[in-house]
Parts: structure tokens; sequence; C-alpha cells
């Protein structure tokens, strides 16, 4: 990517490096957990994942700081974020709206967020009740080593994903997620696949206004669909468990993922990431 001339976003929280005071049990580990078993883990899973951080210090020591981190990847991810809300300012605009911007939130291991603890083992994620979007910087050498989707459009692409949450929360969608969770699990993972779809291409219309403000370098579409790609539950599923559950999605296949975003990359225009309408997404 070519983000030379892309001025950085001053939203960002920097929790890196602050490690985290006290103890005891809290609701963290229980909500983590719940949070866990919506995302397709096994039960086992679930729990461990509630263990690790109910054993685990709750609260940060110190401030955050805030604005534009000094180090290169902190000035990265903020040139991402700035470039993010210009186009979603842009877009909002067009259609007689105005568009809030969300906060970048970066931590190591762990951290507090207002929908309970969070921790890098669930990758970036993004939080509607404090619209921030939290991102532990080492899910990006998983996204080289692990799931094999180097390069920087790759990273982009993945913030990108996460505001894309951030502009349902604005235009309601999140309230789809709301009324399906009390519906059971099953209908919660279905409507959690067609959000994670409408993320996708919502990370799309971004790409397609970066590449008309000449940040898109050769090679970096294609970076962003290997990612998408990458991170499909059939893919996982396969590697992790050698075999594939459908009815446990909650972010659709490889090949959803890559059709989505492809589809906000060529239009531009959110109304084509109605994944709501459409009977097989």
């Amino acid at each position: 990517m070519d983000l030379g001339n892309q001025r950085a976003s001053g939203s960002v929280e920097d929790r890196r490096g602050m490690g985290m005071v006290g103890g005891g049990l809290g609701v963290g580990g229980i909500v983590v957990a719940v949070i866990a078993y919506f995302l397709g883990f096994d039960a086992g899973t679930a729990i461990q994942v509630g263990q690790q951080v109910s054993s685990s210090t709750r609260q940060e020591s110190g401030p955050a700081r805030r604005g534009t981190p000094e180090d290169q990847m902190g000035v990265f991810v903020s040139k991402v974020l700035g470039s993010t809300e210009d186009v979603w300012d842009r877009v909002f605009k067009q259609s007689g709206a105005q568009y809030r911007s969300p906060t970048l939130v970066l931590y190591d291991g762990q951290t507090r967020t207002s929908c309970g603890t969070g921790q890098a083992a669930m990758g970036p994620f993004y939080c509607p009740n404090d619209e921030k979007l939290y991102v532990d910087l080492s899910f990006y050498r998983d996204l080289q080593q692990r799931f094999h989707a180097p390069g920087d459009f790759a990273q982009a692409y993945v913030i990108a994903h996460e505001v894309g949450h951030h502009v349902q929360k604005l235009t309601g969608s999140f309230k789809r997620l709301e009324q399906a969770q009390a519906r059971g699990k099953t209908e919660f993972n279905r409507t959690s696949v067609r959000m994670e779809l409408q993320a996708d291409c919502y990370a799309g219309i971004w790409g397609h206004y970066a590449g008309t403000m000449n940040q898109l370098s050769p090679g970096d579409v294609e970076e962003a669909l290997n990612a998408a790609q990458a991170i499909g539950d059939d893919r996982l599923q396969k590697q992790a468990q050698g075999r594939v559950v459908p009815d446990s999605f909650t972010h659709g296949t490889s090949e959803q993922r890559v059709r989505w975003f492809q589809r906000g990359l060529d239009s531009g225009n959110p109304k084509s990431c109605d994944t709501f309408s459409v009977a097989n997404p």
C-alpha cells in the first residue's frame, strides 16, 4: 500500500506494554467464554478461554496513550484507520448522514472492554458497546505465518473489516444480532455469518475508494482476497479439527468471504452489501 500522503488518525488508544494489575475472579471470564461459545468454539475451548481470563488480572496499570503511536506498525494502522475515516465520511455524506469514527485500541495479550475482557486469542474484534475496535498486533504475525496471508493490504483489510462492524452499529444492523441471540445458537450463528459477510463487503467498499485515492499498489487486492480466503470458517475448521460443521459457521466460508469482499470492491456502494436480503449469501 502507498499511505505516504495519508493522514494518521488520532483516534488511537495505545495500551501496549501497560500490563494488568489487580486480580481475583470477575465477570470477564464468563463473558469471554460465552463469546467463544457463540463464535463456534467447542465447550471445552470456551471454558479454557474463560478460565484464562478469570485467572488473570483485569485492570490495566496507568492511563493509555492517546493519539498516533510513534512506532512503524502503530503509524501504519493509524494511517489505515485514517483512510477508513476519510472513506466512510465521504460515503455517509453522499446519503446525507454523518459518520462517527470508532477508536482503535492497540493492546498486548488481554484488555478490558465494554463487552467483557478481550484477549489476543480471540483475534481482532469490535465492541459495539464502546464503539472501539481492539487489535493485538501479534495477530498480524499469525496472519502471515499461521494463515499464510502476508502483506500490508491484508493487514489493512483486517482493520477495514472491523470498521465495517462499526458501520453496522451506526446503521442499526447490530439489532439483528441481538434479536437472533434470543432465538438460540443456531439462529445466532446464521445471522452472525450474514453480519460478517456484510463487514467483508464494507471492507471491500473501503478498498474501492482506497484505489481511487491511489493508495493501492500492484498485488494489494490479491493480498486481501488471500486473507479473506484464509480465515473462512470451512478452511479454519478443516485445519483445526479435520472436518467442517456448517451449522457452527459464524463468519462464512472462504468462497463467501472472498465473493462479498469483491462485491464491495467492485461496486463501492453500501447498497450492494445487503447480505440479509438474499436467500443464500
